[in-house]
């Protein structure tokens, strides 16, 4: 299923807000469920939120719509930005390669 870029948007905060504290918070990773028939947004303040969907207008919505590669990585950086990020994020041994120093 392919995503707009605004879905994308909403896509990242909520891959954002779920990720950036526990990977801070825990060693493990904490599974990242999302539904098929809600929208996550990011909005251009910063700020999060979640929408119901419907399927009236779902060809609209996929329109210029984007897949979200496997194997990104979504966090919020120190200075507030919404940043997402292709490419290895795990040790080896499977340890978040970004996480907290030990």
């Amino acid at each position: 299923m392919a995503f707009s870029t605004k879905a994308l948007a909403l896509v990242s905060v909520a891959s954002a807000t779920l990720l950036a504290a526990p990977a801070c918070a825990q060693s493990t990773a904490t599974p990242w469920e999302l539904k098929p028939d809600m929208g996550y947004a990011y909005d251009r303040d910063g700020k999060t939120y979640s929408y119901k969907m419907g399927t009236s207008n779902a060809g609209e919505l996929l329109k210029g719509a984007k897949k979200v590669p496997k194997g990104t990585l979504f966090f919020i950086g120190q200075n507030g930005q919404l940043y997402m990020r292709s490419g290895p994020y795990l040790e080896g041994d499977g340890k978040f390669k970004f996480g907290p120093d030990q």
